[in-house]
């Protein structure tokens, strides 16, 4: 089962959900997947070993200029700009390149090439307590994530129970890490901005028809606008965590709440039964998976 814990926005306590969720689960089939890959922090909390790393390469077109005739079909079906036709002279940008590999199928001679540039890396490793965690890290000044999310999912094995810590917010880093879930954990905080960009996420996950709950973090004790928006939209409440000075203080050294604080571990176990429960039920009925 894929599980994908998402946020609107930064700050929500995405992070600290997925790994302590992880630390939580009495099972050995438990992966980790740091998909934020332009800031990356799971390993913080999970402290892997034994880290294996690779670099991830992505295709961009290279021009023969002895072929090149100048006539300006790769320019003209490429839709970002990533080559062009500049006084007399064909131009790539290579940041700016999808990899769609259209230059290279409308060039009538043959002169767009394949090149390749490091995009990234991923690593994967496993902590002293037998989780796995795989996660990528996007390269200084790149902006193309899609991609390395996307090789970082691709080390997902399905028949077990993967955790997949997505980037915030609803833009395509995003999407690209909810592609595909069985679930989406949706962690919110109880706030009028924290409320916009979670109805955003619920929009973008109809679309996507994912199954859908929400975790409220750092929650008051009465009933409050998330709860009202999520009983308009028809969705459950899995769990909510209460403000804590002390649950702070320990995600700040970079320290599991469930190692640390048994009330938390008893919460993140609940949650975990309760996914477990909706997820057997969709399985059942034949919706997981599809």
């Amino acid at each position: 089962m894929i599980i994908t814990i998402a946020s609107g926005k930064g700050g929500t306590g995405k992070t600290t959900v997925t790994v302590n969720l992880a630390a939580s689960i009495n099972r050995d089939d438990v992966t980790v997947f740091d998909c934020d890959v332009e800031e990356p922090n799971s390993h913080i909390f999970i402290k892997p070993e034994n880290i294996s790393s690779e670099p991830i390469s992505v295709m961009v077109p290279k021009v023969d200029t002895q072929r090149c005739t100048l006539c300006g079909a790769c320019e003209e079906i490429c839709q970002f700009s990533a080559i062009t036709l500049v006084a007399k002279r064909i131009m790539t940008f290579p940041e700016m390149c999808h990899s769609c590999r259209g230059c290279e199928m409308v060039c009538p001679e043959d002169a767009v090439k394949e090149d390749s540039r490091v995009l990234g890396s991923v690593h994967q490793g496993k902590n002293a307590r037998g989780i796995d965690l795989t996660w990528g890290e996007l390269r200084v000044g790149e902006a193309m994530s899609p991609p390395l999310i996307s090789q970082v999912k691709d080390r997902i094995n399905p028949g077990g129970i993967a955790l997949v810590d997505a980037p915030p917010g609803t833009s395509c880093p995003a999407i690209e890490a909810l592609r595909s879930s069985d679930y989406a954990l949706l962690v919110a905080e109880p706030t009028p901005f924290g409320l916009n960009d979670l109805a955003l996420t619920v929009e973008a996950l109809k679309k996507l028809k994912v199954p859908t709950g929400i975790v409220i973090n750092r929650a008051d004790d009465a009933p409050g606008i998330v709860e009202e928006y999520a009983k308009k939209e028809g969705i459950e409440i899995l769990q909510r965590f209460p403000f804590s000075r002390e649950a702070a203080s320990i995600c700040s050294r970079g320290k599991l709440l469930v190692n640390e604080m048994p009330e938390m571990k008893a919460l993140f176990q609940q949650l975990f039964n309760r996914l477990n429960q909706l997820l057997t039920e969709s399985k059942e009925a034949g919706e997981v998976g599809k």
